[in-house]
């Protein structure tokens, strides 16, 4: 008989949850758990200065969830990166607070990676709360001609470039980081995400980066997990304004100079004629 590997990770999988400001929901996350995940699985929440109680929640109500409190509020990559520093899994999960995950869910996703050892990650589909399919769960890299043909056709004919609702397992360029499972040799090689993202997009350059080093990001359908929070971006101006921000910062990280100016110039020109759509409209 072979004795067992000293080495090998304690855990099957290293759930992290960063957290602000939503005890109620992180809780909801918390309890679902158990009944989602594999066998052997760790939970740590990485708290960003909650102000409505949230680590005393967890410390209270969690004790076997390991729990970090940030004395300000580090943003998701570097809360998560706080996290991937403690967790002894063979995968890591990043996992938002406002998501509940059905059972076997977590563990079906584990047993896809298992079963495609070339997958850096996966994610599963994500529903929002009515149930319906939540949009912008994968994509392509948004270099410009891919922005072009999306914006062309949300502008022209009020449509997605994507099919959201698809029921095929495919290979993606990005998957959202709200539930993103990676496994943790590739994340070893490439590193966490990038802290120079506050919010947004830094699951798109580590989804890059993975592909970079050669392992494949997986879309994978067949689990599916609620996104409380996965709502448009439409009635949230701060968040726009965010997301734009970091948009000009994954461009100058990984495109050049004529790219950031066409990205300059051509969200400019999306927002002229955003403007120009919707008068018209109300004029109608």
């Amino acid at each position: 008989m072979s004795s067992p590997d000293r080495n090998a990770p304690p855990y099957d999988l290293s759930i992290l949850i960063v957290s602000w400001n939503v005890r109620d929901l992180l809780a909801q996350a918390l309890l679902a758990l158990p009944a989602a995940a594999p066998v052997r699985w760790e939970a740590i929440v990485i708290d960003n200065a909650s102000q409505d109680g949230s680590a005393s929640m967890v410390a209270e109500r969690f004790p076997a969830v390991q729990l970090v409190r940030n004395a300000a509020n580090a943003g998701f990559g570097r809360a998560n990166n706080q996290g991937i520093a403690l967790a002894r899994g063979r995968y890591v999960l990043f996992l938002n607070s406002d998501t509940i995950a059905p059972p076997g869910s977590l563990a079906g996703l584990a047993a896809f990676m298992d079963g495609h050892p070339e997958a850096g990650a996966c994610s599963p589909r994500l529903l929002q709360a009515d149930g319906s399919v939540q949009p912008y769960a994968f994509g392509q890299d948004p270099r410009p001609g891919y922005l072009l043909r999306r914006g062309w056709r949300r502008l022209a004919h009020g449509q997605a470039l994507h099919d959201w609702a698809t029921g095929d397992t495919q290979v993606v360029d990005w998957a959202s980081g709200a539930c993103l499972l990676v496994r943790g040799e590739a994340l070893a090689q490439v590193g966490g995400f990038d802290e120079a993202f506050f919010m947004y997009f830094e699951d798109n350059d580590l989804c890059l980066r993975l592909r970079e080093a050669g392992w494949r990001v997986f879309y994978c359908p067949q689990v599916s997990i609620t996104h409380l929070g996965g709502q448009s971006l439409k009635q949230n101006p701060a968040a726009q304004r965010a997301y734009r921000d970091s948009l000009a910062a994954f461009y100058r990280k990984h495109y050049g100079w004529p790219a950031q100016a066409w990205l300059a110039a051509g969200l400019a020109a999306y927002g002229l004629l955003t403007r120009l759509r919707d008068a018209v409209r109300r004029s109608g």
